[in-house]
């Protein structure tokens, strides 16, 4: 990959600066009461510049969700031919975990995150269109590895499955970690769960190329 120039790195540590801060902001104070106005004075930098970097207010929050289409669209196109599609999902689970993705933290601040989400209808809306966008991806990765057409309803199905069951294991995870402060313990429940959505997943499945 070739390193990015001069104007592209200060173009990424603006958006990173502007993203920390209002990360900050918004744990502090709860997203709905913080302003973009608010956010551009404590990163000094302008309104316009906020907007260029985040168009809405939630991607300032949400400011890994293209990184983590990408992360679902490398796997399904870097799988291994020996591998089902469904299979290579099961696996990048387990994989970020083990690397301790910022994706899947358990810990004060993946709980800061999650309150905060809890505590604003935007965001809480937000995160579910994600979640929706995220298996649109998925789909279409799914349905390009067995060179179907990209509405195929099979990949639509497992696509939908495979998010409702993340879903279900990244919130139960939390809640682990929230009564245990335990992280080893909550990715535990995180995989044990995907791991369990994924027997059900690959029966829906059976006599279809994804598994």
């Amino acid at each position: 990959m070739t390193p990015p120039d001069r104007r592209s790195r200060k173009r990424l540590a603006t958006r990173q600066g502007i993203s920390d801060v209002a990360t900050r902001l918004f744990w502090e104070r709860g997203f709905d009461k913080v302003t973009i106005d608010e956010i551009a004075a404590a990163a000094d930098v302008g309104r316009m510049t906020v907007f260029n970097h985040f168009p809405r207010k939630e991607d300032l929050f949400f400011d890994r969700e293209d990184e983590g289409r990408e992360t679902l669209r490398e796997a399904l196109r870097q799988r291994d031919p020996a591998i089902s599609p469904v299979e290579t999902l099961r696996l990048l689970a387990h994989q970020l975990v083990a690397q301790q993705s910022p994706y899947l933290s358990f810990s004060p601040a993946g709980q800061s995150f999650i309150d905060t989400i809890m505590g604003s209808e935007a965001l809480k809306a937000r995160a579910r269109a994600i979640r929706d966008e995220l298996a649109q991806v998925v789909a279409v990765g799914l349905s390009e590895c067995v060179g179907r057409d990209a509405g195929d309803a099979d990949a639509h199905l497992a696509a939908d499955l495979l998010l409702a069951t993340w879903t279900v294991a990244f919130i139960q995870a939390h809640r682990a970690f929230r009564l245990r402060q335990d992280a080893r313990k909550a990715k535990a429940t995180f995989l044990a769960i995907v791991d369990q959505g994924h027997v059900g997943l690959e029966a829906a499945m059976a006599g279809t190329p994804y598994v």
